[in-house]
């Protein structure tokens, strides 16, 4: 794609172009903000960098004449939710009058350079504007480790120098430093008084001198430190552009590895085992439609199985979703509401069109619900169905909504959040989306690798998701697989999963359903729940008791590989089963019948225990198996 790179002098913006053209984008202009006032150096802006802000004319030139377009700001820092939407006066909306001209100029650019490490204000500023315009936002440094960036521009030959300073230990001296010189400072205040490296925290800001990409360099001519509190100094300077005395350097930076550390050596451990087989689709089930079914638990709504007799794809959706509004509406709740959205599909090849409508419902909203959609086999009139977890008044909803292309897990393409977090007193919980192996800085399904590759790499994915939220306790993992010959693999990485990152106790959190297909043709799709325990809340003598009752209602299944998790009120169970008659019982028990139960079976399965007058979440698959690898008739998860 064409890119047009945010500037504003400093070394993220620089180096993240490099990573741009590493991965296969073509720079097409530059863009940036300035004040509006001459002899200001510098704003109260919470998004953008403007000392160094009247050296940025020299950058078009050093680029061999890129196009430099800038704008002034004129609005202030007015919406400082975290999450922005359209503000009147806000400096963002000079962003995206700056991004409108470049795109009217050069209808050809897609995409918009952005530096951001940490800072999801700055990310989810930059990717409102490109979501208004058409544009994709490309942050390949986003959460890559500060040190490493710090080594890798400093190896590469990128010219910064420290123009501000405003952190414990850096002081004047520390001003006109190239990177390579104060890193060695910066290493020792991150030590002592963790100081972000690449300055993410407001410590100090740069600007760039001479990079690989550029065919002439700046050099000073003339400089002033100037201050603007007791504890913030920076450097105005004077440059000019002159040749540069080596050869054009066209080195780019190396790409990081699409596993980490840990996890390749995950991979390298897994032994590929089964061949691929043909799936064995069940008869067709010619009943009726599921049942809807609503329940509650302490914090949350739970609607399941809605779903639409009427003839075409796009007329059932809509209709899906319209029956979920209004039960919402009955319940005084609204569609943002939602935490999270589980979505069946008969044919995937529809997915589009369910898609199309299922945006126009969700686009509005600020962290649309997580979602997890596959293909599987429904009942004979059903082209969706579609259940979902509402969230109670008094809970505080978070989550991510990641829409830039990095390197550290897939950008959401489409109306879903990577995870939502419920948060209330005693602890949080995150529902996460299903996640399939795509090269996050490409967006391509994951090529020649092996096939364990692919497991791990998708399940890399969801452990990002859960770091970045904090949120990293299992409540409960699905694994949804296309063959069952991956079940074996699935069940090794699992255990390594665990040993390398989890308890024990997590091992039996696992359950694998076997599907007809999977988004944009995966062959696996990790999804599920976790949750943390808030700890002036974690009573483990409490917690004991509430496990101590789950076991005896366990036990009446006559099944001892059952998983349990305890968050406040709330109580999780994950169990495999294979007769139905157990379970009937289990789930007509009066305490069980008023809460939410998810059972995972084939259609016929599922129409055993409907005909036994049970309820529940239905979620037809061809087939399940526990973390053991054995094929279970039924996959059940009990949340009360």
């Amino acid at each position: 794609m064409k890119f047009v790179a945010l500037i504003s002098g400093g070394k993220d913006s620089f180096y993240n172009i490099l990573h741009c053209v590493a991965n296969g984008h073509e720079l097409a202009a530059l863009a940036n903000l300035h004040p509006k006032d001459a002899g200001v150096d510098e704003l109260d802006s919470f998004m953008f960098q403007t000392v160094g802000h009247d050296v940025i004319d020299f950058y078009s030139e050093c680029l061999g004449g890129i196009p430099l377009f800038r704008h002034a700001i004129k609005g202030s820092s007015s919406n400082v939710q975290l999450e922005y939407s359209p503000t009147e006066a806000d400096e963002i909306e000079d962003l995206y009058e700056l991004l409108k001209k470049v795109k009217e100029s050069i209808p050809e650019v897609e995409a918009v350079s952005c530096g951001a490490i940490l800072s999801h204000y700055q990310r989810t500023r930059v990717e409102n504007v490109c979501d208004r315009l058409g544009l994709t936002s490309l942050a390949y440094l986003w959460q890559r480790n500060q040190e490493e960036l710090m080594r890798e521009m400093c190896a590469l030959g990128l010219e910064a120098r420290l123009i501000k300073v405003a952190a414990v230990g850096l002081e004047e001296k520390h001003l006109g430093l190239l990177l390579l010189e104060a890193l060695p400072t910066l290493l020792k205040l991150k030590a002592m008084y963790d100081v972000h490296v690449c300055g993410e925290g407001g410590e100090f800001e740069s600007l760039v001198f001479n990079a690989p990409n550029f065919v002439k360099k700046l050099v000073k001519t003339n400089l002033e430190i100037r201050s603007d509190s007791s504890d913030t100094l920076y450097l105005r300077l004077a440059v000019e552009v002159v040749p540069k005395d080596d050869k054009i350097d066209e080195g780019l930076p190396t790409i990081p590895p699409l596993l980490s550390e840990e996890f390749a050596e995950i991979s390298d451990s897994l032994v590929l085992s089964g061949n691929a087989s043909e799936n064995t689709l069940p008869m067709s089930y010619e009943g009726d439609a599921f049942t809807i079914r609503t329940s509650e638990t302490a914090s949350k709504v739970f609607i399941c199985n809605v779903s639409s007799t009427l003839p075409s794809v796009e007329a059932q959706t809509e209709d899906v979703l319209n029956q979920i509004e209004a039960l919402l509406q009955e319940r005084g709740a609204e569609i943002f509401d939602i935490q999270h959205m589980t979505v069946l599909v008969s044919d995937m090849k529809d997915f589009a069109a369910i898609n199309g409508v299922y945006l126009g419902h969700f686009i509005a909203k600020f962290l649309p619900p997580s979602r997890v959609c596959v293909e599987t086999t429904l009942p004979a009139q059903s082209k969706v169905v579609m259940s979902c977890t509402v969230l109670k008044q008094g809970s505080d909803r978070l989550g991510i909504h990641i829409r830039s292309r990095s390197y550290w897990a897939p950008q959401n393409i489409g109306p879903y959040s990577q995870a939502i977090v419920e948060s209330v007193a005693t602890h949080k919980t995150a529902s996460l989306s299903g996640q399939i192996p795509l090269v996050p800085s490409s967006m391509a399904l994951v090529g020649n690798e092996s096939r364990s590759v692919m497991h791990v790499l998708a399940l890399q994915h969801l452990h990002r998701v859960m770091e970045l939220i904090n949120v990293k306790k299992i409540a409960n993992i699905i694994c949804y697989v296309t063959d069952a010959s991956a079940v074996e693999n699935i069940v090794e990485l699992w255990s390594s999963y665990v040993d390398q990152f989890l308890s024990q106790k997590d091992q039996r959190k696992l359950s694998i359903v076997q599907t007809t297909a999977l988004p944009r043709g995966a062959s696996v799709e990790w999804g599920g729940l976790a949750y943390e325990i808030i700890d002036q809340y974690d009573d483990e003598d409490d917690v004991a008791d509430q496990l101590a009752q789950l076991n005896c209602k366990a036990s009446c299944l006559d099944e001892d590989l059952v998983s349990e998790s305890a968050f406040g009120p709330n109580l999780s169970l994950l169990f495999s089963v294979n007769d139905e008659n157990s379970l009937s019982t289990f789930l007509n028990n009066e305490k069980v019948a008023a809460t939410q139960v998810s059972v995972m079976a084939t259609l016929q399965d599922i129409a055993a225990l409907i005909e036994l007058g049970c309820s529940a979440e239905w979620v037809p698959v061809l087939g399940t198996w526990n973390f053991q690898g054995l094929k279970q008739k039924y996959s059940v998860i009990w949340e009360r």
